[in-house]
């Protein structure tokens, strides 16, 4: 296998990791959100207690203060350990791709072209800077704070003046126990703190991986995009899949389809990736034989996410579809598309189970 398929390689098993992280994350990062809906929902009976019969929006506006500061403090918090989330995994980024393209380079050829560390307070400057989908991560998040504030405020006037009760305009916000709070208003901003956190995840991967290609552009020829091909897959991305682009400034090779904001990047919660592209030993100046062999191997450009997955161990595939799916796979001969409906939703395992009765 030659450096250029096991780069590939791992750069395909890495997407599917990034998934697990995003996932991880998403849960960690809502547990802090949520941390904060005990004393919100306090906070909402005081007010509610507190309006009085005087019913303009500013008199009811000044018994809500109480009740928006705790949703400021709750999004600063969401905030503080997002941010570090997305430092620590910048950090590990950078490390793996340095990482990954030493063990695919042979010695020979590392001995007089090492592999550029990137520095992290350079990168972390480009995460910080650089928008996805027209703003920054803090912008994003304002956004979501203030939205969930003007539904709770709007909720709290309307209620008020239609005479609702107390316990009917809390549960209205926070939702009910027996729906596990998920039919009230601020489902709504979990929804979309999810969402940001997923894109942020994709944002800063891809962020560290161009720093990382960047800087090595001496040993890269150019860059290939990698989309995880499932059910789930965009259109957008699906057109992109193996297609290359050149290195820096991203300009299509030998097709017109634009790279635009770039995999990870073009939409939200995008999972394409992209992987680096190796010169030639001969474009690198080797000429010995084995060298030759072990740079210059081709990538398939028919290899589908789905016929990667098939190659994998047994572990990998328990690690990637859970326990009870790849053996499922295993002893079924599923394909991959089995495990979703028509609109890309994974199938849970009951509705699996029926499927196949």
């Amino acid at each position: 296998m030659g450096a250029n398929e096991r780069l590939r390689d791992a750069m395909l098993g890495h997407a599917i990791d990034l998934t697990h992280y995003s996932n991880a994350q998403v849960r960690a990062i809502i547990a802090v959100l949520n941390g904060h809906d005990a004393n919100l929902k306090v906070r909402l009976v005081e007010a509610m207690e507190n309006v009085g019969t005087t019913l303009t929006a500013a008199a009811i506006d000044r018994v809500l203060s109480s009740v928006l500061q705790v949703n400021t403090a709750a999004f600063l918090d969401v905030s503080n350990a997002l941010n570090n989330n997305i430092d620590d995994l910048l950090a590990y980024e950078l490390s793996f791709q340095q990482a990954t393209m030493q063990a695919a380079l042979p010695a020979v050829v590392q001995a007089q072209l090492p592999v550029i560390a990137v520095e992290f307070s350079a990168a972390q400057a480009i995460v910080q800077a650089r928008p996805f989908q027209g703003r920054l991560l803090r912008e994003w998040m304002q956004g979501i704070e203030a939205g969930r504030a003007s539904r709770i405020r709007d909720a709290i006037r309307s209620g008020v003046v239609e005479g609702r009760t107390t316990s009917d305009i809390v549960k209205q916000i926070v939702g009910r126990k027996s729906e596990n709070f998920e039919d009230g208003l601020l489902q709504r901003s979990r929804r979309d703190v999810e969402t940001i956190v997923r894109s942020a995840i994709g944002h800063t991967a891809e962020t560290a991986s161009d720093a990382a290609y960047e800087a090595n552009s001496d040993i890269i020829s150019h860059v290939q995009w990698l989309s995880t091909l499932d059910n789930k897959t965009s259109s957008t991305c699906r057109i992109r899949d193996q297609l290359p682009y050149t290195l820096k400034t991203y300009k299509p090779i030998g097709h017109k389809i634009p790279w635009l904001a770039g995999p990870g990047r073009i939409h939200m919660c995008c999972r394409s990736t992209k992987f680096p592209v190796l010169k030639s030993a001969a474009a690198l100046g080797f000429d010995d034989g084995a060298t030759r062999a072990s740079m210059d191997g081709q990538v398939p450009a028919s290899t589908t996410y789905a016929e990667w997955l098939s190659k994998q161990s047994a572990g990998r595939k328990d690690q990637i579809l859970g326990v009870t799916r790849a053996q499922m796979m295993r002893e079924g001969g599923l394909k991959l598309d089995a495990f979703y409906n028509d609109k890309g939703k994974l199938l849970t395992l009951e509705q699996l189970r029926e499927r196949l009765k």
